[in-house]
């Protein structure tokens, strides 16, 4: 495939003790595009994504095998600083999940947590990120009111936002939209488009007609691999494998 790599995966094998949740994965993240990840429940996309930004250490008896290589190193090193790299890649997941702070906390923490103190910095951040989620105008004069106040999709931009504040490079997001209405996941759509100019994404979801929206690549996974990797245009319309096609024309899964 065309276009730089952000991020690229080699042989990539992980067990959860003795189950086997990602099987020989191969597959090359490309930089400022939208790549989803697509297959049922269970199929190994969110232990995937969380791979990416070692949050899968968290599980016990998780190992893993193989190389993810980001900004030339292997990030599945044991020397790898874990903070740091969830600071360059940061994940949105599937519910919103807001600080029980304010507005301007929320946005403020991360920065916060990286030594920055100075008043007006943490605004320009918090005006920057907040602009940057598509959300500044809703809550420009309400920033020091709680987070929890805002509507289901709001909580979810603010998360995005919470996130842009550290200048991640990519962004990864389980499932964003799945527990919004459809007005709210139009926005976070729209929204997709805009940041994929300034960012990595990778989104996993369920819906494929959101996949056929926001994506220029898509990934089928099954039973822990994956199936099929092309762009979005001919994974939908010329799927190579038979599995792919019958997952993308409805006739399993």
């Amino acid at each position: 495939m065309s276009g730089e790599i952000e991020i690229s995966i080699k042989n990539l094998n992980l067990w959860f003790g003795n189950f086997q949740a990602l099987k020989n994965i191969n597959i090359e993240i490309q930089k400022n595009a939208v790549t989803a990840l697509i297959g049922p429940s269970g199929c190994g996309k969110s232990t995937f994504i969380k791979t990416l930004d070692r949050m899968n250490d968290l599980v016990d008896n998780v190992k893993f095998t193989g190389e993810v290589i980001y900004k030339g190193r292997n990030i599945l090193d044991s020397d790898t600083d874990v903070v740091e790299l969830r600071k360059e890649i940061g994940m949105v997941f599937q519910k919103p999940n807001p600080f029980p702070k304010s507005i301007f906390d929320n946005v403020a923490y991360g920065p916060r947590v990286h030594g920055i103190r100075d008043k007006k910095t943490l605004h320009e951040i918090a005006e920057r990120s907040l602009k940057g989620a598509a959300i500044w105008d809703e809550v420009k004069d309400r920033l020091n009111e709680s987070a929890l106040r805002l509507s289901g999709g709001q909580q979810q931009r603010l998360c995005i936002a919470r996130l842009l504040a550290v200048e991640p490079d990519v962004l990864l997001m389980d499932e964003p939209a799945s527990a919004l209405d459809p007005i709210a996941t139009s926005k976070i759509e729209d929204l997709l488009h805009e940041l994929k100019k300034d960012y990595t994404i990778v989104i996993v979801t369920h819906n494929m007609q959101q996949a056929a929206r926001v994506s220029s690549h898509t990934a089928f996974f099954w039973l822990g691999e994956i199936v099929e990797y092309a762009s979005t245009i001919d994974l939908f319309e010329r799927p190579r494998n038979k599995r792919t096609e019958d997952y993308v024309t409805g006739k399993f899964g």
